[in-house]
């Protein structure tokens, strides 16, 4: 085995080459490029993505992403579209093939029968001589100079730029559509990502009691409260209003300070103007404004209304970080 100096620097040249196959992509975001996107967005189908080997393995990946980011698209592996799947594709549809040689026999089967369906083609080719790059309307070109595999056989700048391309094309057409985060959250209902756009502050706190004491309550009944409510944290009111806060450190700094605690009130040792959030804030929110005070806890208040309170463990729960 080689000496790991030396693979360290084969690992760089890897990264190197790769780098430098997608920097020179840019000269293929051309006309063919941008009539596919205005292409796909006419179409009244779904974008049906297909290819063999590796290409087969990244337009998976593409078509993941483009049904994330509003495009509805499908994948149709190569072999299984000449072997009894070929009635997945429908005239309307678009479909876009990728093949870095554009010469697979697959390829060269299949091609013909989608002209037959009236399908309009679009080519994802590192070749643009290639078979597949003549029969397609319109050609986005993945060339690269060389793999990164010092082989130069391994398919990895080729996957690579087709990924990038795919991407490409996925960014374009969310901008051209208009897609919002808050679409993008009803796409990802159940992950983290979609929970950061849509769980609000009053789906975590309403299921916390709501700590509070008066503001002339004794230092015990604060003890009791915060302890019996395990939320590290009660309000400070005076009737219904809001004065402030107390926490355990609160609690903490008071017994450090003080010999006689049974002469203060809840007010004594409180802190004023505490933070707080409104119920239909985002989760996500909240958690910036702990981050950036450095706190745990938040006071929800609607219309100057104290209604509880949301723990930075409500947030981590649902995986927000």
């Amino acid at each position: 085995m080689k000496n790991i100096k030396a693979l360290k620097a084969v690992a760089i040249n890897t990264i190197t080459d790769e780098a430098t196959a997608i920097s020179n992509l840019t000269k293929s975001v051309d006309t063919d490029f941008l009539s596919s996107i205005a292409l796909i967005l006419e179409s009244k189908g779904r974008v049906i993505v297909t290819g063999i080997g590796k290409s087969a393995i990244i337009g998976q990946k593409i078509v993941a992403t483009f049904n994330s980011t509003g495009t509805p698209a499908s994948f149709l592996h190569a072999a299984d579209a000449i072997h009894g799947d070929l009635g997945t594709i429908q005239k309307e549809d678009v479909v876009i093939c990728i093949s870095n040689s554009g010469e697979t026999p697959e390829i060269k089967i299949l091609i013909p029968l989608l002209k037959e369906f009236g399908s309009s083609l679009i080519a994802m080719v590192g070749k643009k001589e290639s078979f597949l790059a003549r029969q397609a309307r319109y050609v986005i070109n993945t060339m690269v100079a060389k793999e990164a595999c010092s082989l130069n056989l391994a398919p990895t700048s080729s996957t690579t730029a087709q990924m990038v391309m795919g991407d490409a094309l996925a960014v374009c057409l969310l901008e051209a559509r208009g897609f919002t985060s808050g679409d993008f959250a009803k796409l990802h209902p159940g992950g983290a990502i979609g929970k950061q756009l849509y769980l609000k502050v009053n789906e975590l706190y309403s299921a916390n009691p709501a700590p509070y004491v008066q503001h002339d309550d004794d230092i015990k009944t604060v003890i009791i409260e915060i302890s019996s409510k395990r939320l590290g944290a009660t309000a400070v009111l005076k009737g219904q209003t809001l004065l402030g806060i107390i926490t355990d450190g609160d609690l903490r700094r008071m017994l450090e300070k003080n010999t006689d605690i049974s002469i203060l009130h809840a007010a004594d040792i409180m802190s004023k103007n505490p933070r707080t959030i409104a119920s239909d804030t985002l989760a996500v929110n909240a958690l910036g404004i702990m981050r950036e005070n450095n706190i745990t806890q938040l006071l929800v208040v609607d219309k100057q209304k104290y209604k509880g309170v949301i723990h930075l463990h409500d947030i981590l729960r649902e995986g927000i970080l």
